[in-house]
């Protein structure tokens, strides 16, 4: 911990605030993010979360090729940016427009979705 972010913190819970955990803050609409890389872990440690869980779905239900592909790609950015624009209601321009926030951590997530995707179906659908 930097020694500027240590002293912020110290004066917030000096001032009567509670520390909130990243992930409590994660899951409250409109929560304060007093760094920018703390929110950025956030989008992309869901992003993963919801790659294990489209790559098990995908696996158990024999689905294929592009269309899974296509879908993933879909629910994946669309689901992260109705997090980021509705729910927490965040300032985009902040974090580098919606572009960046879209983007941020998609290629580790879409690797773990193919690793897993292929470990479920090999494992379920062997011929």
């Amino acid at each position: 911990m930097t020694s500027s972010s240590k002293r912020k913190e110290e004066s917030h819970l000096a001032n009567g605030g509670v520390k909130q955990s990243t992930w409590s803050k994660a899951f409250n609409s409109n929560a304060v993010w007093e760094e920018k890389d703390e929110f950025l872990d956030v989008i992309y440690w869901l992003r993963q979360i919801i790659a294990v869980i489209l790559g098990v779905i995908w696996g158990v239900a024999p689905l294929k090729g592009f269309l899974g592909i296509a879908i993933f790609c879909i629910i994946n950015a669309g689901v992260l940016y109705v997090y980021f624009s509705s729910f927490q209601q965040i300032d985009e321009e902040e974090y580098g427009g919606t572009w960046e926030l879209t983007k941020e951590g998609f290629m580790t997530s879409f690797a773990l979705f193919l690793v897993v995707w292929i470990i479920f179906y090999t494992a379920l659908h062997f011929d």
